[in-house]
């Protein structure tokens, strides 16, 4: 579904990420894992387009969308839910959500049936749908951003570190929903500080080191890679 070749990310003299290659297989969950400042986020950040690429190539669905813009990404399938959530906190959760299908052309009622699904998701949400955005927990913000995501009926959902900040018990519910999501057809690549949680639902993954890949292969496998115990799981 995404070929990444060669992705070279600058900050200044700063090269945040460097050649990185990976690819994602349609219908799975494939996670990038590492360390804080690694450079997770900013590839995330390149292939939605949000940064400029110092190099490389990036493919979806076939199409180069390497320089492509933003809103065009978006319209193409490729939704990100950005770390921090960046709720709308003076609009409606229900606006909120409502502003997800803004690149969509199919009609009210297609729109109508995706929110309902939305709903059916994160029944929490339908409860505060008329309560502002900025009066929800942590986790019910996540929720939302997902939710609005979701609301522009992606190929491809992003996740930015969707554990950032939260309760395990409330991190617990967001990956139980990821993986319903994921089984429901979406395909999904997250991005994660909490490697166990990650490569625990990722069909496949990748460790991401001063911004270069050192290991990829299995979610089971990496999680059971000696490396990947002694630097990230303190075992």
């Amino acid at each position: 579904m995404l070929s990444v070749q060669g992705l070279a990310v600058r900050y200044g003299p700063v090269e945040a990420v460097q050649g990185l290659s990976a690819e994602l297989r349609a219908g799975e969950i494939t996670a990038l894992v590492g360390a804080n400042g690694a450079g997770k986020s900013t590839t995330l950040l390149a292939l939605s387009g949000l940064l400029r690429k110092a190099a490389g190539t990036v493919r979806f669905l076939g199409r180069d969308i390497t320089r492509l813009a933003p809103h065009k990404i978006v319209a193409a399938g490729l939704v990100q839910v950005a770390e921090g959530r960046a709720t709308l906190t003076t609009l409606t959760v229900r606006e909120n959500l409502e502003l997800g299908a803004y690149t969509r052309r199919d009609g009210a009622a297609a729109r109508a049936q995706s929110l309902e699904q939305v709903y059916a998701l994160f029944p929490r949400l339908q409860e505060r749908g008329q309560g502002l955005a900025g009066n929800l927990s942590g986790g019910e913000q996540q929720m939302l951003a997902i939710g609005r995501a979701l609301m522009a009926r992606p190929k491809l959902l992003l996740l930015d570190e969707p554990s950032m900040g939260l309760a395990p018990i409330v991190v617990q519910d967001i990956f139980r929903t990821l993986v319903e999501i994921n089984r429901q057809g979406l395909t999904i690549f997250l991005v994660e500080q909490n490697v166990r949680q990650a490569l625990k639902i990722a069909h496949r993954g990748y460790v991401l080191e001063n911004g270069r890949i050192v290991l990829e292969g299995s979610g089971a496998g990496l999680l059971a890679e000696p490396r990947v115990q002694e630097a990230y799981l303190g075992g």
